[in-house]
């Protein structure tokens, strides 16, 4: 499970929905839940603090760090930097060891510092954090964290409307034995089969605020691709999906590409979470259906994706 959407950025989610949405998903068995220091100024990993006490056991908790700097300065990513936004998840969360702390999307420079990972190796021996990763904007910096030697994972945008990482990524990512972290799995709901021209968000959310990457990556809003394509690729492919829901079938052709570890869906509700787990359960698209996605990708959407993603 995706915890931006309880942080903030998606409209509000009040705190009682919030605890409802993280045990619900729990209990259909999800266990790999991702966060960040930013998300809410901090609220999405004090909500998942609270839950953590009732968790079951195998619950792992990644959150992200670095976005609390200015995420153009590479200078701010120092080992001082690493240890007080450490300390603060810490205490966000309430345990003494994070599981997985991975760099915030950060500007290039950052992942061909030496310093930086030396640092984070140094969290590591610290007992800070059990392993570190890097979330990431484009397959090419999914490229170079992947070649350092002690990246545990590597977080990226990989949906049917973002193809280049299944080719270019993936097997990468593989021979290096590292764990890839899908996110953005639905396009930012573009492909939970219920938006349409017509659908409007809130002043608050980052559908409103950020279409055309005003306050960050446009990446991270519908996976890059124009609003009115992708609602009309999303309408390719719930034919395609045929009877599935296509938010799950979404889901499901995702955790069915060689390499990837784990998707992270976000949710807002309870439901939400029980039906996004529940998509592990289909069976995995015949090569019909995923010989279609790439039609629909290649037909409509290709063209308007950015080289670098």
């Amino acid at each position: 499970m995706g915890c931006w959407q309880i942080g903030g950025s998606w409209g509000s989610v009040d705190e009682d929905a919030a605890l409802a949405t993280l045990r619900a998903a729990a209990e259909a068995g999800v266990t790999f839940f991702d966060t960040a220091d930013v998300y809410g100024d901090g609220r999405s990993e004090r909500l998942i603090g609270r839950f953590l006490p009732s968790a079951p056991d195998g619950v792992v908790v990644a959150t992200k760090m670095g976005r609390r700097a200015d995420p153009h300065e590479a200078s701010q990513y120092t080992l001082d930097a690493f240890r007080a936004w450490n300390d603060r998840s810490r205490e966000n969360l309430g345990v003494d060891t994070l599981d997985l702390v991975q760099l915030h999307c950060p500007p290039p420079p950052v992942l061909s510092t030496d310093q930086v990972f030396d640092d984070l190796d140094t969290l590591v021996q610290e007992g800070r954090t059990r392993a570190y990763g890097v979330s990431v904007e484009t397959v090419a910096e999914g490229l170079q964290a992947v070649a350092r030697p002690n990246v545990a994972s590597v977080q990226i945008i990989l949906n049917p409307l973002r193809l280049k990482p299944v080719t270019e990524f993936l097997p990468a990512a593989a021979e290096a034995g590292v764990g890839v972290v899908v996110r953005v799995p639905l396009a930012s709901g573009l492909l939970s089969g219920k938006i349409d021209e017509n659908t409007t968000f809130a002043a608050d959310d980052h559908r409103t605020f950020n279409r055309n990457g005003e306050s960050f990556d446009v990446g991270e809003t519908f996976a890059g691709v124009p609003f009115d394509v992708g609602v009309q690729a999303a309408r390719r492919l719930r034919d395609v999906a045929g009877d599935v829901p296509l938010a799950a079938f979404t889901l499901r052709w995702i955790v069915e590409q060689p390499g990837v570890s784990v998707v992270i869906p976000g949710a807002r509700s309870a439901d939400q979470a029980r039906a996004n787990a529940a998509a592990a359960d289909l069976p995995a698209p015949t090569a019909a259906q995923r010989g279609a996605v790439e039609e629909v990708y290649r037909e409509l959407v290709a063209e308007h994706v950015h080289a670098r993603w």
